[in-house]
């Protein structure tokens, strides 16, 4: 697993105007991951407890892929992520793209 030398890239799904920040350059990078196909931003809202930098985890399998939350201080985010890789591989992914 990791990023390929130049096959299909994966894309990231512009629908909403408002992101948690840094979230964006981070689903940018994990696009470019083998087997991931389309990362889809969805519902922000805010939380009581404070995150003080961006934690990104994989939350329930849907069809096709996992739903993901991201969080960075009292803000939220689900992301919707297509892909064939399991759930072990995509946490992987994501922990290399965060760092």
């Amino acid at each position: 697993m990791g990023k390929p030398d130049k096959p299909q890239k994966g894309r990231v799904v512009w629908n909403h105007s408002t992101h948690i920040p840094g979230l964006i350059a981070i689903l940018t990078e994990l696009s470019e991951y083998e087997g991931i196909q389309t990362i889809t931003p969805a519902v922000l809202g805010s939380t009581k407890s404070n995150m003080p930098s961006l934690n990104i985890k994989v939350s329930v399998p849907i069809r096709g892929g996992f739903k993901l939350i991201a969080r960075k201080g009292k803000m939220f985010q689900e992301v919707f992520l297509l892909t064939t890789l399991s759930k072990e591989q995509l946490e992987t992914a994501i922990a290399q793209a965060l760092e």
